[in-house]
């Protein structure tokens, strides 16, 4: 069984070491999660290629979207899954057969998205493996970007703001 208990260490590591993430689930749909999520990511100079097969072939936030990650041109290190825990063994298994091919390091699993045995296979493999989590969340809570609600809007500051001169 997979440890569910990952340190900051680690996940700043996978963080560090990451710059283009296979979004299984993306949407194109603004209100999804995944799309907040890849716009994020994209904005923190990662690159986020959706990967949906319903509406492969269009374009999420400039990036073309593809069927499955064997279709992803170029490598990736990142398989960010956003899809259900019965769904992520499938996506695993198929970021394993890719690994030396496209240069895959990590599968990471969205919030609620646990799948011990197939993160067990990723790990067998050599694979770095994080459940249950969400590197957007993660990024903003370890460069202190997120307040207690989760959010930060700037618009809000229990600092006084500076006059201009």
């Amino acid at each position: 069984m997979c440890n569910l208990n990952y340190s900051d260490r680690i996940i700043r590591q996978v963080l560090e070491q990451t710059t283009t993430i296979a979004m299984v689930g993306a949407s194109a749909n603004w209100v999804r999660p995944s799309n907040f999520a890849m716009k994020y990511l994209q904005q923190k100079k990662y690159r986020v290629i959706p990967v949906n097969p319903v509406i492969s072939g269009t374009e999420i936030h400039g990036e073309t979207c593809y069927a499955e990650l064997a279709e992803v041109p170029g490598p990736f290190e990142m398989v960010d899954i956003f899809r259900r825990s019965e769904d992520a063994g499938k996506i695993v298994d198929e970021a394993i057969n890719l690994k030396n091919e496209k240069g895959i390091k990590i599968i990471w699993m969205q919030l609620g998205v646990i799948d011990h045995a197939a993160g067990a296979r990723a790990e067998a493999e050599g694979l770095t493996v994080i459940m249950d989590r969400c590197p957007k969340i993660e990024f903003g809570r370890l460069n202190h970007e997120l307040s207690w609600s989760g959010i930060n809007t700037g618009v809000i500051s229990s600092k006084r703001p500076r006059l201009a001169r």
